[in-house]
């Protein structure tokens, strides 16, 4: 079991994907404590990393279609925001 904490943004730490199995315990700022599994985690994850991708311009694999003068930048996410009723 991972243990995740869920900072003052509303975020957890969050930079690959988990086996899907796993179970994690998230706790939120407010204390309540949620057991969430590694798949239902990992689908949150693609959520927000698609966010990102489509924020930044990005096409679906993380490519940026701009002029060759583009500084590349990380196309993947550190922090996942989350909410209570991840389950749900």
């Amino acid at each position: 079991m991972i243990n995740l904490k869920q900072d003052s943004d509303g975020n957890v730490r969050m930079s690959r994907h988990y086996p899907e199995s796993l179970t994690i315990c998230i706790t939120f700022a407010d204390g309540t404590q949620e057991e969430v599994s590694g798949r239902r985690m990992n689908e949150i994850y693609d959520a927000a990393l698609a966010e990102f991708r489509l924020q930044n311009k990005m096409d679906a694999k993380g490519f940026k279609r701009s002029p060759a003068k583009a500084i590349h930048r990380k196309n993947a996410v550190g922090f996942v925001p989350v909410k209570p009723g991840l389950n749900t």
